[in-house]
């Protein structure tokens, strides 16, 4: 290998890896880590330059990814959340973009000090607000699924259609003297309506011919993956040919046309290719801001600074008001969603691409485009970045901040163990398919859902709770390991847990894989049927308050009691399993909630336990 494909991988893939697991470690915006890394290997360290060390072709392999990137969030735009949500949609998709543009433009002009031409450029290439930072925020911001549908859709849908406004500005301003309205009119125009209008048609028309071929079983499970994503960037190749943006717009077609369509098999692929845009966004980012070179940011001056002041608070706040007057949006929502419009990859490719052409035609003030969109996305990136959360906590849109319980079954021993959760102050929730299970703890003021969380309504309902830990307290255990594996992709694998299916079950050869079950809850011996027994017999769950003279005899293997969980309010939860390799440990104000026997108190606890240890 030369050593440039070595620094490449050491510093874009290895660098953009450790960035995003710090992000998910420290909880801070992945975006931000990532382009600081990008300025550190381009600008500052100036070990990095893509376009030297790829050639030409960077900004076609750009392209491509931005082309995934949009694909992959068509599969998450599904019409069922316009249900309550459509409103806002459409207001942010069809009202606010022009009203953007308008303001975008004069802004520039008037504060920025652009001509007219490199204005209208700038402010519709700053109407779009960018998946690829928008969907990596919204993945940890745990917001209300209509405020999360709000942002969600805007970017997705106005990426496209932004890219192609771009074009036509450039368009227009590139025509030549002696070419009046006749040729806007009776070519430029027509020619982006019929390309726009044939992409969404082949978008569709791809959809369903996968669609075709997967319910009739003519497409085998090891190509579906790679067939998609073919598809997806043949048909972007297609529109790019036919008018720039136009292949970003038959892409996100493409995806959206494959969720709506409810194709058998999707939400696994679906979870597969979310994995691969979280790389190539790791690398588009400290790609495209590694691109960046000292003289570009050079041009940066006192009146692009005051033009993106504009365009944080002037620009974007007004249009969202002005786009939003009359509707039924709350001003909470319309304050998050007036701040949160965070810019990213597509703006800077647009803009690279677009100023560069206005600038080699000699067009007055183009130098000033990408410099300015520069500014917009990096401003727009860190303060959105760090400011979505707190702002949407402080707006009461947020689900919970605090780690969350969610328990599937209520019977007698769950309902218990859920009302002892809800007594210690901790987020819990309680699931079953019907409700007169659900009555008891109900009654007790524990939140309850009653679905069927292996139906599509039952797992959305789910994902707008505040659940961070999933429990599976049924008597059937090979039900319980499917609801487990069906939403570790939500929880993740390391936070599922399911009643104990039995000891032999527990097998690692010939028992039930771990894939298809979640971690044990407690000891393998602790099935149902034991719990359920010790429950008519008398014992309860209590929660005890871990002190300096208790903390070693709770968890001890001699104790008389069972602890489920450990409790650090608002701080984390530990469900305690056999199958964990580090086990909790106990610190003074931790809550253990545990199944005791009927004679229990804890200074018998304590006798017994100090006993041993003298004994010993």
């Amino acid at each position: 290998m030369t050593e440039s494909v070595l620094l490449f991988i050491f510093c874009v893939l290895g660098g953009g890896m450790v960035a995003q697991w710090a992000a998910w470690r420290f909880r801070l915006p992945a975006i931000v880590l990532l382009f600081a890394l990008g300025l550190l290997y381009g600008p500052v360290l100036e070990i990095l330059h893509p376009t030297k060390m790829i050639g030409p072709a960077f900004h076609s392999l750009v392209s491509l990814a931005v082309a995934l990137i949009v694909f992959e969030g068509g599969l998450a735009l599904d019409f069922r959340q316009l249900k309550e949500a459509g409103e806002g949609v459409i207001r942010l998709t069809l009202f606010a973009l022009p009203i953007n543009l308008i303001l975008g433009s004069a802004a520039a002009h008037y504060i920025g000090g652009m001509t007219w031409g490199a204005a209208f450029l700038f402010g519709a290439i700053i109407v779009v607000t960018g998946p690829t930072v928008v969907l990596p925020l919204l993945r940890h911001a745990k917001l209300h699924p209509r405020v999360a549908a709000f942002l969600r859709w805007e970017a997705i849908v106005n990426d496209p259609v932004g890219a192609i406004l771009a074009t036509l500005v450039l368009e227009v301003l590139l025509m030549r003297p002696d070419e009046g309205s006749g040729t806007f009119f009776g070519f430029i125009l027509p020619h982006m309506l019929a390309s726009a209008g044939l992409m969404i048609l082949l978008g569709i028309g791809a959809a369903w011919g996968m669609r075709w071929l997967w319910v009739r079983d003519m497409m085998p499970e090891i190509l579906k993956i790679p067939v998609l994503i073919t598809s997806a960037l043949v048909l972007f190749a297609m529109g790019t040919l036919a008018m720039d943006g136009a292949g970003l717009m038959a892409s996100t077609v493409f995806g959206m046309a494959l969720v709506n369509l409810r194709i058998p098999g999707m939400a696994e692929i679906q979870r597969m290719k979310e994995a691969l845009v979280v790389l190539i966004v790791s690398l588009l980012f400290v790609l495209l801001t590694a691109d960046l070179q000292r003289s570009e940011l050079a041009h940066l001056s006192w009146s692009i600074g005051a033009l993106t002041l504009a365009v944080l608070f002037l620009v974007r706040p007004l249009g969202i008001v002005l786009a939003t007057m009359r509707s039924s949006m709350p001003w909470s929502e319309r304050i998050f969603v007036g701040w949160i419009a965070p810019r990213g990859i597509v703006a800077a490719a647009v803009a690279g691409v677009a100023g560069l052409r206005l600038q080699d035609a000699g067009y007055p003030g183009a130098g000033q485009v990408m410099p300015a969109v520069f500014a917009v996305i990096a401003s727009t990136m860190i303060l959105h970045g760090f400011s979505l959360a707190p702002l949407g906590r402080r707006l009461k849109l947020t689900l919970s901040n605090e780690p969350a319980l969610a328990i599937v079954g209520a019977n007698d021993w769950s309902s218990k163990l859920a009302i002892a959760v809800h007594k210690a102050e901790v987020p819990v929730l309680l699931v079953d398919n019907s409700s007169l299970d659900l009555v008891r703890a109900e009654a007790a003021g524990v939140p309850v859902l009653p679905t069927e969380v292996l139906s599509e309504e039952g797992a959305e309902s789910l994902e707008e709770r505040p659940a961070d830990y999933l429990l599976c307290a049924t008597p059937d255990a090979i039900y319980n390991g499917l609801v487990c594996a069906h939403l570790t992709p939500h929880f993740g694998s390391q936070r599922v847990y399911q009643v104990s299916p039995g000891i032999a079950r527990l097998d690692q050869y010939r028992g039930l894989s771990r894939e298809a079950r979640g971690k044990v809850l407690g000891e393998p011996s602790w099935n149902f049927t034991l719990l359920e027994t010790l429950v008519k017999e008398g014992w309860r769950f209590i929660n005890l308050t871990v002190t300096a003279e208790n903390k070693d005899a709770i968890l001890w293997d001699g104790s008389n009691l069972l602890a489920f969980l450990v409790l650090q309010k608002g701080v984390s939860i530990t469900v305690i399993s056999a199958e964990d390799e580090v086990h909790p440990q106990l610190e003074e104000g931790h809550i253990v909630i545990a199944l005791v026997p009927p004679d229990y108190s804890e200074d018998s606890l304590l006798v017994h336990h100090n006993g041993y240890q003298a004994g010993a």
